[in-house]
Parts: structure tokens; C-alpha cells; sequence
């Protein structure tokens, strides 16, 4: 195990890197991961969403955990603002949207399951 500082990380300067994942339009999402596992997965990320951007339909095999760090999104139909904060049960489905843009922080155990 390394020294703490080997663990932080300085999100007010990191770059923020364009979500890219195969076969999902995620134009206007933005990833810094946080985290990664031994599979080389970040389970622990935060993302931004310019206005208007969009995530589609999804399941989380294993839930999720959402915290609003700023702005608003919805979930489906349910608007979630800074502060607000949302657990996903397994098994659970939604989309995610944003029309002014947001940052979240996501805690996601496994990966999603586009729908």
C-alpha cells in the first residue's frame, strides 16, 4: 500500500476527458474517474453534462449511488438538484438528461446495461 497522496485526487485540476463508450451517443458527458478496481474499472467517477446532453436507458445490475456536486439533471422524470442525492437499487432502470448541465458524482459497482 502506497501513502495516502497516492490516493487523492486533486478533481479542481484534472482535465476532464470525454465519456466514450461503444455504441452509446454520450456527446456533451464529460469523466474524471476517481477511482479504479484490480479490473482497471472506475467504479468511483464523476461526471459533467453540458446542457442538453443525455444518457440513454439503462440498467444497474448492482445499483448505483448519485450525489449532485452542482447544477440539475433528472432521473427519467424526477428532478435531482445540487445537494440532492439518490440511491439505485439492483435491477433498477432510468435514463439520465440534463437541460442547464451538472456535475455528479457516480458510484456505480458494476457496469451498466444499455436498454
Amino acid at each position: 500500500m502506497g501513502k495516502i497522496e497516492d490516493y487523492i485526487v486533486k478533481t479542481n485540476t484534472t482535465e476532464w476527458r470525454p465519456l466514450v463508450e461503444k455504441n452509446v451517443n454520450t456527446d456533451g458527458i464529460y469523466v474524471i474517474p476517481l477511482r479504479y478496481n484490480e479490473t482497471g474499472r472506475a467504479p468511483s467517477i464523476m461526471l459533467k453534462f453540458d446542457a442538453g446532453a443525455s444518457y440513454p436507458y439503462h440498467n444497474h445490475p448492482s445499483g448505483e449511488e448519485l450525489f449532485v456536486i452542482e447544477g440539475s439533471c433528472f432521473i427519467n422524470e424526477a428532478k435531482l438538484e445540487k445537494g440532492d442525492y439518490l440511491y439505485t437499487p439492483p435491477d433498477a432502470k432510468h435514463a439520465v438528461r440534463s437541460e442547464t448541465g451538472c456535475i455528479l458524482l457516480f458510484l456505480v459497482p458494476a457496469e451498466v446495461e444499455i436498454l
